[in-house]
């Protein structure tokens, strides 16, 4: 039994150690999202950290802030959504066959 154990030990932490991988690089790597047929984008790295955004000057209008708060949210929302999915990907090509289905990580 203590074979058992000490196997079952070593895959979790091979587990850990491409978990890790998998958030270092998830780090490095962006994706957009956008609102107002593209006048505002939102950058969010895998990890859902925005990381940056681009208004498109004709979509400020002194007289209309809350439309363009709106399309802010809605491009940052769509980002980490992206990053959400962008993770779950990654996450579940590290963990293939070490986890049973449906286990989520909450990467």
């Amino acid at each position: 039994m203590a074979k058992g154990m000490a196997g079952m030990m070593k895959q979790a932490q091979k587990l850990q150690a491409r978990l890790a991988k998998v958030q270092e690089e998830l780090a490095s790597r962006e994706v957009e999202g956008t609102s107002g047929g593209g006048m505002v984008v939102a950058r969010a790295n895998g990890q859902q950290h925005i990381v940056g955004i681009r208004i498109d000057p004709e979509v400020v209008d002194a007289d209309d802030v809350e439309m363009l708060e709106d399309l802010i949210m809605a491009a940052i929302q769509q980002a980490r959504e992206k990053a959400q999915e962008m993770a779950d990907r990654e996450v579940q090509r590290a963990t293939s066959g070490m986890l049973p289905p449906g286990v989520n990580l909450g990467l």
